[in-house]
């Protein structure tokens, strides 16, 4: 190629300082176009949370500040700025209940379609299962267990943000498997995004059986 550009360039009724500087234009055009398909180099894990940290996944939305302090957070995805209107960690506590609580449900939902405890009342399918529950009387014992243990949990909640007790969202202080590793912002990553997963998982799952009717695999 340089030696057709060699030649079309000398066809030209230019002087020999700007057929130079044209052939020096050329090559280096033709070497950043080049380098575009080359992988970037590699940055360290500070250059490149600091990077993303001033970045959107909504390429029209900027960042609200403070994102990138937050394990997820360096990817800076809050279209509707809600981190700026409520404390983030209320945010983040009310975002890692619901996806670990989306995690076993979407686990339980698909599992009472293969097992059933004994006795009539569990007899029905899982989309079933909730009018039963409360027919039964079992979705009030529920509630009443649930409600005892978010008053406690409003009290960490409290302390977190108003008292600044050092707290960290959705630390319960129960991690018996040791999955959560400690402080280790990979696995505290793993549980946000799964239990993001599940979230849509477990919506995904009922909207199709109340759409379809059908059990398992659910179409």
């Amino acid at each position: 190629f340089f030696f057709f550009l060699e030649g079309s360039v000398d066809d030209l009724c230019l002087t020999a300082d700007t057929k130079k500087k044209m052939k020096v234009l050329v090559a280096s055009l033709l070497a950043s176009c080049a380098s575009a398909f080359l992988a970037p180099p590699l940055a360290s894990t500070q250059q490149q949370q600091t990077s993303l940290s001033a970045k959107s996944l909504v390429p029209w939305v900027e960042a609200p500040e403070g994102l990138g302090a937050w394990a997820g957070g360096e990817q800076g995805f809050d279209p509707l700025f809600l981190s700026t209107m409520v404390p983030i960690e209320w945010l983040r506590e009310a975002e890692l209940k619901h996806g670990r609580i989306a995690m076993l449900a979407t686990l339980g939902y698909i599992t009472a379609d293969f097992v059933k405890l004994p006795g009539d009342v569990h007899q029905v399918s899982s989309f079933a299962a909730h009018d039963a529950a409360v027919k039964s009387g079992a979705m009030t014992q529920i509630l009443i267990f649930i409600s005892i243990i978010e008053a406690c949990s409003f009290v960490a909640i409290k302390e977190m943000i108003v008292d600044k007790s050092g707290r960290k969202p959705g630390d319960y202080a129960f991690d018996p498997l040791k999955f959560g590793k400690g402080d280790d912002p990979e696995w505290q990553l793993k549980e946000l995004r799964n239990g993001r997963l599940a979230m849509l998982a477990f919506s995904g799952i009922v909207t199709q059986v109340a759409l379809t009717g059908k059990a398992f695999p659910y179409f």
